[in-house]
């Protein structure tokens, strides 16, 4: 059905991929293939100017061995980790690596969510391709 599915992976919600990784399973064409994905959001232009000029590259690493870790190091996912606002940064990703379905676990919505949007609700509305969500 899916050629290349898309896993947002939160690695700071409570939240784990196996559910997202099991349907992908289930809809994934033969041959196909699954990315995860870790967006980090910015750290604020003040902050960051205190930081070591290495911080972001250690950053990353850091999030690729938790995502790893998270993900039992599975050779059969690639493992991709950016930085940016989360729901434009998955939207982003998708449409400019040809993925055709992106699996997304979505918390139950709050008050909060009305009036500030959750990542979920921000894919679900202005991803080009099919978004299966998760609760």
């Amino acid at each position: 059905m899916y050629k290349h599915i898309l896993i947002p992976v939160a690695l700071d919600h409570e939240h784990t991929p196996e559910e997202a990784l099991a349907v992908a399973a289930k809809v994934m064409d033969e041959g196909g293939r699954i990315t995860a994905l870790h967006v980090s959001e910015p750290l604020p232009g003040l902050a960051a100017q205190y930081l070591p000029d290495d911080h972001i590259k250690t950053r990353t690493e850091n999030l690729m061995n938790r995502m790893k870790a998270e993900l039992h190091d599975d050779a059969h996912i690639a493992m991709k980790v950016v930085e940016g606002h989360a729901g434009r940064s998955i939207v982003d990703y998708a449409e400019k690596n040809g993925v055709d379905l992106i699996v997304i676990a979505s918390h139950r919505p709050g008050l909060q969510d009305f009036f500030l949007g959750s990542t979920a609700a921000r894919v679900v509305r202005h991803a080009q391709c099919c978004v299966h969500v998760l609760r």
